[in-house]
């Protein structure tokens, strides 16, 4: 009898393994994170070694945290945002007030929060909510406090710096080391010089700078860069001199303004805000000037 020739497995080739599609996990986690029972962490979430999250925390899809970054508290951040290594997000305020009560920190999408920056929650003093919104850039060292409500497109440059319950508008642009005194407000647009320390609120489209912050005019390249027309641009300017140069209190200058400019939802943003004003707001330096000057 011939003997029947035992079976041999035969191994696909190399090339026939390697095209079988891996299996991905939804979310990418650092074995050396960890990452607290109860933190919610959406599908295409990455955290990178030896950060930590707390177990309040809740990350919206495909955002990435970098190295050694800390996340705590009731933070909530939303989807497609970078966090860069050694941030340090939804720590408790140091602020006196605060009596260990359940605030919040809430971050919208596509935020850039580069390294060593710090972003606290609110406190009930404050509402008990600090708000971001989305696409804003943070770099690093800068600091939003307790009860801040950032609005979109804002960028803060290194060691930018709000106290607390300070307002930002949206496409406000900090630079270096400015520093925002608390409960002031910063206007859309607005451009604040590096260093410049901000006692009173900071009129929409304004550029602001010094010790203490005075307005420089128009922010007319951050206008440009948004796009705004020539025309709006001109009546802004008309509107700026006559609110501070002209030599007429607020209530005269808006009321001259509404009825000699052209109608604008800008002009409007900015006579409404400078109108409502509870904190005052900057100004140019030196006393004001009936001569207003030519477009």
């Amino acid at each position: 009898m011939r003997a029947t020739p035992a079976k041999v497995k035969t191994r696909k080739p190399a090339a026939k393994r390697a095209a079988r599609p891996k299996r991905r996990s939804a979310r990418d986690i650092h074995p050396t994170a960890v990452v607290a029972r109860g933190a919610e962490l959406a599908d295409g979430v990455r955290i990178g070694p030896y950060v930590i999250i707390g177990p309040g925390v809740r990350l919206g899809a495909g955002t990435r945290v970098g190295p050694h970054a800390v996340i705590e508290g009731h933070t909530t951040i939303g989807e497609e945002n970078v966090i860069f290594q050694f941030a340090a997000i939804g720590a408790i305020t140091p602020d006196l007030k605060y009596r260990g009560e359940d605030s919040q920190l809430i971050i919208g999408n596509r935020n850039s929060i580069r390294e060593f920056a710090t972003l606290h929650p609110g406190t009930a003093v404050g509402g008990m909510i600090t708000r971001i919104g989305d696409d804003n850039l943070c770099m690093p060292y800068s600091h939003v406090a307790h009860d801040c409500r950032l609005g979109s497109h804002i960028v803060m440059a290194n060691g930018a710096q709000l106290g607390g319950h300070v307002t930002v508008q949206d496409y406000a642009v900090f630079g270096a080391l400015v520093g925002v005194h608390q409960f002031s407000t910063v206007g859309e647009s607005a451009m604040l010089g590096a260093g410049a320390m901000v006692p009173l609120d900071v009129p929409p489209f304004c550029s602001a700078a010094g010790d203490r912050a005075v307005l420089h005019g128009l922010n007319l390249i951050g206008l440009q860069r948004r796009g705004f027309a020539p025309e709006t641009i001109r009546t802004l300017k008309r509107a700026y001199r006559i609110m501070f140069r002209s030599g007429l209190k607020v209530s005269e200058a808006a009321a001259r303004s509404r009825a000699e400019l052209p109608p604008s939802p800008e002009v409007e943003r900015f006579l409404g805000f400078i109108e409502g004003s509870a904190r005052g707001v900057c100004r140019p330096a030196g006393p004001a000037s009936g001569a207003e000057g030519e477009d």
